[in-house]
């Protein structure tokens, strides 16, 4: 997977390739999925959610260009497989998932994984996690029909926020800094992502 899915494609960030090459990733799947645990593909983990394709994991690693301590805020925790891969990066992270039986299994990967430290929250990702605000970097594993403005704002200066942006079908991966100036987006590219739902998100089944 490392080799031909991120190294062999445009992942260059060799902290990166080596934390995705540690975690195992099958330990995020249901039974019946962890044959293909190491596809080119995102999976279905239930509830009509997936565990994203190892590729757009990595991009999100790698645009975030965390250092150790820092502490990070993962949006829509799913099957946990990218906190878990945060986390491997030296971040402290906390993520947050709306479905409660998802939050639980995710937990439960994480501690097996080696990453019990990593904190579950349940609750509406779109709002973020006030309480723990500001973060260094955040991350969204689910596409955001416009600017996230509550999160960005919980962003310390010169703090990362990476996500979908867009439709439901087509969504484009930006990279957000908080800058003096207001949002900056660096780059983004072209990606596909389940709905972020919530608030401030796209509404249940919509």
């Amino acid at each position: 997977m490392v080799e031909r899915q991120l190294r062999g494609r445009d992942i260059v960030d060799e902290n990166v390739l080596e934390a995705m090459g540690r975690v195992p990733r099958e330990l995020f799947l249901p039974e019946d999925e962890r044959r293909r645990a190491y596809a080119d593909a995102a999976l279905p983990i239930g509830h009509d959610q997936t565990i994203s394709q190892p590729y757009m994991v990595a991009r999100i690693a790698e645009a975030l260009s965390l250092r150790a301590g820092e502490r990070v805020l993962d949006v829509g925790t799913g099957s946990g497989y990218q906190a878990a891969v945060l986390a491997e990066l030296g971040a402290d992270v906390v993520t947050i998932e709306r479905i409660p039986d998802l939050a639980e299994r995710a937990r439960e990967a994480l501690a097996e994984a080696g990453h019990p430290e990593v904190q579950v929250r349940i609750g509406d990702g779109t709002l973020g996690l006030p309480d723990l605000a500001p973060f260094d970097a955040i991350a969204v594993a689910a596409a955001a029909p416009a600017f996230p403005e509550t999160l960005y704002e919980q962003l310390r200066p010169r703090g990362r926020l990476v996500v979908p942006v867009g439709g439901q079908r087509a969504q484009r991966l930006e990279l957000i800094v908080r800058s003096p100036e207001g949002p900056a987006v660096v780059h983004s590219v072209p990606c596909r992502f389940v709905p972020l739902v919530g608030e401030e998100g796209f509404a249940p089944g919509g």
